[in-house]
């Protein structure tokens, strides 16, 4: 089978997504710089997969350092791109970190695929790209807005900087993945999201309380203008996410896209808020919250959710886990966590 780089690989969305690669019979590699993750990890996909996948520790940002990646690896046929920093929070703090970590890594492995024959490119955007959207449900054609957030403005940048290549780069064909909300983790919890320091997303806070890690999960405002008055965004499970990245990159190998550069939202279709959340993990735990109401945090949006229609129609994929079995499995990864 095709051989395909993965990057960020044993990361969060990375790691599913390998697993659902060397289940589907592809030789894997990875890359990743363990900034934000753990050589642990790899011993997870290991054990579901019963296949150790091939793993290179490197810096993306260290250009030399790539070119000679793909010297050694000049037999790759398709790319994963998921390595960037990516918490909201952290990007406003630290816009340079950002603007290099997530800009100048796409230009190096971009600079290298054009060296290819042929490279099938799929890239981890983001519904950051659109901004508080005019409308709900956000389809593909929706505008996008200036950013939010640095965050936010790079995977603008990146969409551009990928659309632009390929206008003028025949053998590179390019998806752009741009997905909502993932949570959970695999149903055999040996991987799942395992953030660094404090968690900048939601659900792993709220597992992180309900363990006892973290004395008491914020709730970013309770007065926006939602039912409950609290931020509402599209959750998808991490494993739907994953299998959407090899049903796109089939695609691309099997050249049935439309035109080389292509755009999909992944999500549920269906909006959560922060409360539906936190009761949807109690539910499913049984543990009890301890939560509270917080200032609004700069750079959130009110509500953002897809419209799935092009991906459902396009890809034939269609997310398939609820958010109460994302919470379920999520719970599951972080008791075995604590307790291995």
């Amino acid at each position: 089978m095709d051989k395909i780089l993965v990057t960020g690989g044993l990361g969060f969305i990375g790691s599913h997504t390998v697993v659902e690669l060397q289940s589907e019979g592809y030789e894997v590699v990875i890359i990743d710089n363990l900034s934000n993750s753990s050589i642990k990890v790899l011993d997870g996909i290991t054990s579901i997969t019963g296949k150790k996948p091939i793993f290179e520790k490197l810096d993306l940002k260290e250009k030399l350092k790539v070119e000679d990646f793909f010297k050694k690896h000049s037999d790759i046929k398709g790319i994963i791109h998921f390595a960037a920093s990516k918490a909201v929070g952290e990007s406003v703090n630290e816009p340079l970190l950002y603007y290099e970590n997530n800009i100048s890594t796409l230009i190096y492995i971009l600079k290298e695929l054009k060296k290819l024959p042929v490279a099938s490119f799929i890239f981890s955007s983001s519904c950051t790209v659109y901004g508080q959207a005019d409308e709900l449900p956000i389809t593909e054609s929706a505008p996008v807005k200036q950013a939010e957030s640095p965050y936010g403005n790079t995977k603008q940048i990146g969409e551009e900087i990928i659309r632009d290549t390929c206008k003028v780069t025949p053998s590179l064909k390019a998806i752009a993945l741009r997905y909502f909300n993932p949570v959970g983790a695999h149903e055999s919890a040996k991987i799942g999201e395992l953030p660094i320091g404090v968690p900048q997303n939601l659900v792993p806070f709220i597992t992180q309380t309900a363990i006892g890690l973290r004395e008491q999960l914020s709730i970013f405002g309770d007065d926006y203008p939602t039912p409950d008055g609290t931020c509402i965004r599209d959750y998808i499970h991490v494993v739907d996410l994953a299998k959407a990245h090899v049903i796109a990159l089939k695609r691309l190998l099997e050249n049935k896209n439309k035109s080389n550069y292509e755009t999909f939202n992944l999500g549920t279709g269906k909006g959560s808020s922060v409360l539906e959340v936190v009761h949807s993990f109690e539910r499913v735990s049984g543990e009890k919250l301890n939560y509270k109401i917080v200032n609004r945090r700069e750079g959130d949006i009110i509500s953002a959710y897809a419209d799935t229609t092009k991906a459902n129609n396009e890809l034939g994929w269609k997310s398939k886990l609820s958010l109460d079995d994302a919470m379920r499995s999520a719970w599951k990864w972080e008791q075995k966590v604590r307790n291995s």
